[in-house]
């Protein structure tokens, strides 16, 4: 990478790490849709870098907590995201090294897709959900998880519509994408997917994503939740759009 892609890359980081501390999700998203529109680097890579930066900040948080879990819930969806991330990690193996567009395309969607479930408005269960369906629900993050290390949003939004406390929703939630992150972790570890260069990348980064969050702990600006959230949902409308329409016409002119 050139000093000016590193800045741009570390720009990116920093605009993740603000989003992330601020409205509680969307590290991921914001790096992988920015860096990759950007095309600073592949986007396996760029998925690799969040799901360690991500993992990071998941045990930090644990720590402190004091870990008010669901187990039921804990166990139902890091088992049904166990076989999607698996899913996941095999497809963008695949899918880096043959239809790269493809996998534009898809994180395109998925930007999109996770912005307008976020800004949903999730009305509250009268009844816990059943076993069944946190495992599907796993499944569904554990595929976003594989793919791009992008498994909060379904989650977000299941979690936050049980009839649970809310200190142990937010605790469920960490433990959980905490699980993914480390699952995947070792499922491109031991498919050979973690490259020389996300390493680099995990290391440049790392040090400005705790430089950040420690400042953001100790002075956060007074802006409300719903603003932060439609900021943020805002920003990766554009960017899921900007990912999406370039890839899109590629693919119309190659006839892929």
């Amino acid at each position: 990478m050139t000093a000016w892609q590193i800045a741009l890359f570390l720009l990116c980081v920093a605009l993740a790490t603000c989003a992330q501390n601020l409205s509680g999700f969307a590290f991921a998203l914001i790096l992988l849709g920015l860096a990759g529109l950007l095309e600073l680097a592949p986007l396996a890579d760029l998925a690799n870098v969040a799901t360690v930066l991500a993992l990071a900040n998941a045990l930090v948080a644990l720590r402190r907590s004091g870990r008010t879990l669901d187990v039921p819930a804990l166990r139902d969806t890091t088992l049904g995201s166990a076989v999607g991330i698996l899913a996941g990690v095999l497809l963008v193996g695949w899918l880096s090294s043959n239809v790269t567009l493809v996998l534009r395309v898809l994180l395109g969607l998925t930007v999109v897709a996770c912005a307008i479930v976020v800004l949903l408005q999730a009305t509250a269960l009268r009844e816990r959900s059943t076993a069944a369906s946190f495992r599907t629900w796993g499944m569904v993050s554990g595929l976003l998880t594989g793919l791009f290390s992008t498994g909060g949003p379904p989650l977000v939004y299941h979690l936050y519509r049980q009839p649970m406390p809310l200190r142990t929703v937010r605790d469920t939630l960490v433990a959980t994408l905490a699980a993914s992150s480390l699952m995947r972790l070792v499922m491109v570890l031991g498919t050979g997917q973690f490259s020389a260069n996300a390493l680099k990348l995990c290391l440049l980064a790392a040090p400005l994503v705790f430089a950040l969050s420690w400042w953001l702990e100790r002075h956060p600006p007074g802006w409300s939740r719903p603003t932060v959230l439609k900021l943020v949902c805002a920003l990766l409308l554009l960017t899921g759009v900007g990912l999406l329409v370039p890839a899109l016409l590629q693919i119309a002119r190659t006839g892929l």
